[in-house]
């Protein structure tokens, strides 16, 4: 579920829809968690669809660290990415905001956390080398990503939190740990899906 203070707008036709702010989300709000809406799909699920329901559930979910299609119900599917993501995924099913973002600003997460299948080409962002998303880039920029997630999680009990009753139980303790105690028990590298060790269907 998205944070209840943003909403869905047309960018351009190149990008199409965003996430944006809608009141001042500040550092260390969770801005997105998984919810018991979402759909959790087995890749044998979607491989089976007809080719006008797979290809949208291909464009707008993301992968666990199982393989899983991931499918948010609402407008988190059309969070888009950025190099200079303002949302930082965690290893708690849970993204948390990295920096204030100001009403109007829109809400970008890095797609490179989110085991994309196949490399894709991004536009320019300057302050970057980087221009693709690649299926490896959580395992590369795990230790980044850490470090900015951990920062966040300083401000956790300062501010507002409508999305912290959907952590899930397994989860709840870890993230007051980062909280009260400034250190992450999990890495982002958990989440990571490694087709490698696994029998993917093709």
């Amino acid at each position: 579920m998205m944070h209840p203070h943003t909403e869905l707008r047309y960018i351009d036709d190149k990008i199409g829809f965003g996430v944006f702010a809608t009141r001042l989300i500040p550092k260390g709000t969770i801005t997105w968690a998984l919810d018991d809406l979402d759909q959790i799909l087995d890749p044998e699920v979607v491989e089976a669809l007809e080719e006008d329901r797979k290809k949208p559930v291909l464009k707008y979910s993301y992968r666990n660290q199982d393989g899983k299609y991931i499918l948010c119900w609402d407008n988190g599917r059309y969070v888009n990415h950025s190099f200079h993501a303002n949302c930082i995924g965690t290893a708690y099913e849970i993204e948390i905001a990295v920096r204030d973002i100001h009403p109007g600003e829109q809400l970008t997460d890095d797609y490179g956390s989110l085991n994309v299948d196949e490399p894709f080409e991004c536009f320019p962002e300057e302050g970057t080398e980087r221009t693709r998303v690649m299926p490896g880039d959580l395992m590369q920029y795990a230790d980044v990503w850490d470090a900015q997630a951990l920062d966040a999680f300083h401000h956790y009990d300062e501010v507002e939190q409508p999305l912290a009753h959907l952590i899930r139980p397994e989860f709840q303790e870890k993230v007051q740990i980062a909280a009260k105690e400034h250190r992450l028990v999990d890495s982002i590298r958990l989440i990571y899906f490694d087709r490698n060790s696994r029998n993917e269907v093709k």
